[in-house]
């Protein structure tokens, strides 16, 4: 499993984000680049996946009308999908990908689909976290 996330940690490094906490024990990575609007993005390599987790907000104000614009975004979305924790009121962006047959392309991907969506739905976010 180390010989796997110190892949995904060198395609990170590779795509020029910045680790600011490993934990080598846990699999654990925290990532950031703030000109992507990329902050404590975590990535989790739980073998068979990895899972990049990117938090969002706090919905503080739950409405039907809130859940259904996150699962039109979800519609819209090139990687992942937007996400609540077990609360129902922590909001993440969450993406999963295999391990076994990781490629620096995915993990570009994934990163991107996370730019990609806040650029163009950040106002819409910080909405729904209201």
């Amino acid at each position: 499993m180390q010989e796997k996330f110190d892949l995904v940690k060198s395609y990170i490094e590779n795509l020029g984000y910045t680790i600011t906490s490993s934990d080598d024990v846990n699999h654990l990575l925290v990532v950031n680049n703030e000109e992507k609007g990329i902050s404590n993005l975590i990535v989790d390599c739980e073998d068979p996946i990895v899972i990049f987790e990117q938090f969002i907000g706090e919905i503080k104000e739950e409405s039907i009308e809130k859940y259904r614009e996150l699962l039109r975004i979800n519609r819209e979305l090139v990687a992942g999908a937007f996400v609540l924790d077990g609360q129902k009121n922590r909001l993440f962006f969450k993406n999963t990908l295999e391990l076994s047959n990781l490629d620096e392309n995915e993990v570009e991907g994934t990163l991107n689909a996370l730019n990609l969506t806040m650029a163009e739905y950040g106002d819409t976010l910080i909405n729904i976290c209201k």
